[in-house]
């Protein structure tokens, strides 16, 4: 196996890594380049793929026959209707007139963006009111949001989407100056961490091994496939490391290369890439997965002037969030096939409710919601997943409104 890169990933990859068991490649299986944008030679434990089975990702890898697990997989995800009720017992509505502050990585970012209006949605009904800062995509940018966030002495601080290794500091004196701080997305991990008090999210390897299911499914098991992912964020890579170890686990599907570029310059870097992805690939590449939906805009533009068909091959599929871009383009076919979506309107009351439990005394609530492969079959016509599960109305009974 040959594997190539173009520059050296930022070190959060490095670190994120260190942390992951990368342990995923089956010896009937080629991953044929690993590769990031621009740049020197990366070092082989931040690029290299993994080289034998089992280890953090074991239990999302198919059983039995890859491409019959798949299928299977993709069919009860797309009818799924359990997962998306939460907890119907909790505290009633704490210090009303509250003020939190909703800290986002990339307001541009569907994700973050339509999970910061779900919180103020939520927020209203509880009786608090929301101040939103935007990281605009950076670690600099991060941490002033953070620092304005902290001064202006929130009732709480909800951490949209940022890294809270990079904040551990912030998040350090945020608690200490009595303010606590609950994460959307922020880690690898649900439930209690990093200093936070909890961190919301759907479990991050399911939404993975959904979307690379979808692509070996969708495929027969002959996917061959271009990953990308952010380096600086350690979700993101274990993410796309699992998304690479599904594909692995299909002896008639391939791993082509794996990219390492920013999220928040997806627009101004995906042509580009994709163009030259396709130049060296050809017809062996099929499937385009994403560890977000953000890649896809920039993704678009190169398959339309490549004269790709707008339905595919190449296909896109994301791991996540389900924006309204990204189902605008799953609804017309346009350069994207599916998603795997957060119920990010469930979530953005669920970490309203975090918030209430904390300022009640009270532990976290333990809720995890399920995601959701979204394909033209089952495409919301809204612009956010939003399954109806009666959520509202449960959390307004705890909250006594």
């Amino acid at each position: 196996m040959t594997v190539t890169t173009a520059r050296r990933p930022r070190a959060r990859i490095v670190a994120a890594l260190a942390g992951v068991t990368l342990s995923l490649a089956m010896a009937a299986c080629s991953s044929e380049s690993v590769s990031s944008a621009a740049g020197s030679s990366a070092p082989a434990e931040a690029a290299s793929p993994s080289s034998s089975a089992g280890g953090q990702f074991a239990a999302i890898l198919p059983a039995g026959d890859p491409v019959a697990f798949s299928k299977d997989l993709v069919q009860k995800s797309l009818s799924a209707s359990e997962g998306f009720t939460p907890p119907s017992t909790g505290p009633k509505s704490q210090k009303p007139g509250a003020t939190i502050a909703f800290v986002a990585g990339d307001l541009s970012n569907g994700g973050h963006n339509s999970t910061s209006k779900a919180v103020t949605e939520a927020a209203t009904v509880i009786g608090w009111k929301v101040s939103v800062y935007d990281g605009k995509g950076n670690a600099q940018g991060n941490s002033d949001a953070m620092n304005q966030a902290i001064t202006a002495k929130p009732a709480a601080i909800i951490l949209g989407g940022l890294d809270p290794t990079e904040q551990a500091p912030a998040i350090k004196q945020a608690t200490e100056a009595g303010i606590p701080v609950i994460g959307w997305h922020a880690g690898v991990l649900t439930g209690p961490g990093n200093g936070m008090v909890t961190n919301v999210s759907t479990d991050p390897l399911k939404v993975s091994q959904l979307a690379a299911a979808y692509a070996v499914a969708d495929s027969n098991g002959t996917a061959g496939v271009a990953i990308f992912t952010d380096g600086q964020y350690e979700l993101a890579v274990t993410k796309a490391r699992a998304l690479e170890a599904y594909v692995q686990a299909c002896t008639g599907c391939s791993v082509l290369t794996f990219e390492d570029s920013p999220i928040a310059t997806a627009d101004q870097r995906m042509p580009g890439l994709v163009s030259n992805l396709l130049q060296q690939n050809g017809d062996k590449l099929s499937y385009l997965l994403a560890i977000n939906g953000n890649y896809f805009g920039g993704a678009a533009r190169a398959l339309e002037d490549a004269g790709k068909p707008k339905d595919g091959p190449p296909k896109s599929v994301a791991a996540g969030d389900g924006d309204a871009a990204e189902l605008q383009r799953i609804r017309t076919s346009n350069y994207q096939a599916a998603t795997v979506a957060e119920p990010i309107t469930l979530q953005g009351w669920q970490l309203v409710d975090e918030v209430n439990r904390k300022l009640a005394g009270e532990d976290p609530s333990g809720f995890v919601a399920a995601p959701g492969l979204i394909t033209k079959e089952n495409v919301p016509s809204g612009d956010v997943f939003d399954p109806s599960s009666g959520f509202r109305d449960v959390y307004k009974q705890v909250w006594g409104k």
